[in-house]
């Protein structure tokens, strides 16, 4: 599945009074969004375990009209790799596999891959190539394709890695195809057998499965519906009515990437436990919830999940995920113990996944700048090597102009600090005053150890 880094578009309107609740101010932004038709989606938001806000928005069908309600199942699409990650995870406290094997130890189809260990497909550093680019050349694509399928096309092409493991950080779908394989070989059991024993009952995870509704279709209670924008048919539609060779179609026999279905609630049970030492210990969690590093840099991710160490909101982990119509999407602040889950089953151009925007209220950030100190801080700056950027305002909002067709919303963090809505990790900007006017910004990204300043023209 892909794994989607959003472009978030902020419509929290700031003159919300102070003294509303975070519940009010969350249901404030959402409304707004889901009014906009930005949203449709199921959010449940929590403080130490306990919900601070759950709501649904929509519809779970738009052919029958069926509406969304907190019983709704949604497909996680890349939110699934946290679940792979664990079961690797589990699989080695067991002693049934070590994170330093060779994958060909376990996958003898991949055996030309010398070097590549199961770390590297955990943490997106073993160089292999995407598989979905791969299966568009070779295969026929009136069968469904599966692990097997991908495994097979790996060993008789041989696709060259896109660079050796550990050098490099790269997103890869098709490393956590092959840690679900691995998973199948080791513990003896299917993919969603395994994750069924080994972490869905014994957390009481009872709305959650591993499914795939077209290779392997049954009946789930509560499903929902992934609607895709067709721009021929200028309607929202579900990716079989393009044809049985669309390629969401086509790939729904793998698993690994994907393929976890869940409602809000019971992400929620996930992240409680995830406090606990139910499924591991802090030894093991010390593991999945670290930022590794490459040759290069930190690489922003663990076992699974993005990861982040912000001076403003603490250590996070998180993670996003697209796929046939769904966007999904869980935030773990790991310091205050909140939790951000939003399950959304509408994608177009208009659709907003707001997690920047809660995160701001959970942590007391959102805050209002009036609009004569907005007005300062806009205008044209300059680097020390010349380089020149341009922060716009409009509408009442500050803008970074990353190229003609680009710009990014600034969103206040404090009265002259802003993040930049849709990086990761955080990029803040913060704007210097004297004797009453703005005269540079200075812009860091903690996590990559960045400051740039640029002084204002």
């Amino acid at each position: 599945m892909i794994q989607v880094v959003f472009t978030f578009i902020s419509i929290l309107l700031l003159q919300q009074a102070t003294a509303q609740t975070k519940a009010e101010k969350i249901d404030h932004l959402i409304s707004a969004l889901h009014n906009d038709g930005a949203f449709n989606s199921n959010v449940l938001v929590a403080e130490k375990g306990k919900i601070v806000y759950e709501h649904s928005f929509g519809v779970a069908n738009v052919k029958t009209g069926e509406k969304l309600t907190k019983a709704s199942v949604f497909e996680l699409a890349s939110v699934t790799k946290q679940f792979t990650a664990m079961a690797i995870v589990l699989l080695e406290k067991q002693h049934k596999l070590s994170y330093d094997d060779p994958i060909s130890k376990y996958l003898p189809e991949l055996a030309a891959y010398k070097g590549i260990t199961i770390k590297n497909l955990l943490v997106h550093t073993s160089g292999l190539p995407d598989y979905m680019e791969l299966l568009q050349e070779a295969n026929d694509k009136n069968d469904f394709a599966t692990n097997a399928t991908i495994l097979k096309a790996f060993q008789k092409q041989q696709p060259k890695v896109l660079f050796d493991p550990g050098e490099k950080w790269e997103y890869s779908n098709t490393g956590y195809v092959f840690l679900a394989s691995i998973i199948e070989k080791v513990s003896k059991k299917t993919y969603g057998d395994y994750l069924k024993a080994a972490i869905f009952d014994p957390l009481g995870m009872q709305h959650t499965q591993v499914y795939r509704r077209r290779f392997q279709p049954g009946k789930i209670s509560n499903l929902t519906e992934g609607h895709v924008y067709s721009d021929s048919l200028k309607s929202l539609v579900f990716p079989d009515d393009l044809g049985k060779r669309h390629y969401v179609v086509y790939l729904d026999g793998v698993v690994g990437d994907g393929m976890v279905h869940t409602t809000a609630s019971d992400l929620l049970v996930w992240d409680t436990a995830l406090y606990t030492d139910k499924l591991v210990n802090a030894k093991d969690k010390e593991l999945i919830f670290n930022s590794y590093t490459t040759k290069e840099e930190p690489t922003g991710y663990g076992f699974g999940w993005s990861i982040s160490n912000d001076p403003v909101y603490g250590k996070s982990a998180s993670h996003s995920g697209g796929w046939g119509g769904y966007i999904t999407y869980i935030g773990r602040y790991l310091d205050q113990e909140y939790t951000i889950i939003l399950l959304q089953n509408q994608s177009t151009k208009a659709t907003v996944i707001p997690s920047r925007q809660i995160r701001n209220i959970l942590h007391g950030t959102d805050v209002k700048v009036d609009l004569p100190l907005l007005e300062k801080m806009a205008g044209k700056y300059k680097t020390a090597k010349g380089s020149e950027k341009v922060v716009l305002l409009e509408s009442g909002k500050l803008y970074i102009q990353m190229n003609p067709e680009v710009k990014l919303e600034l969103i206040p963090v404090s009265g002259y600090k802003f993040i930049v809505d849709g990086f990761a990790p955080d990029v803040f900007f913060e704007f210097v005053m004297e004797n009453g006017k703005v005269v540079k910004y200075i812009n860091t990204q903690p996590e990559q150890q960045v400051t740039i300043e640029a002084i204002k023209i």
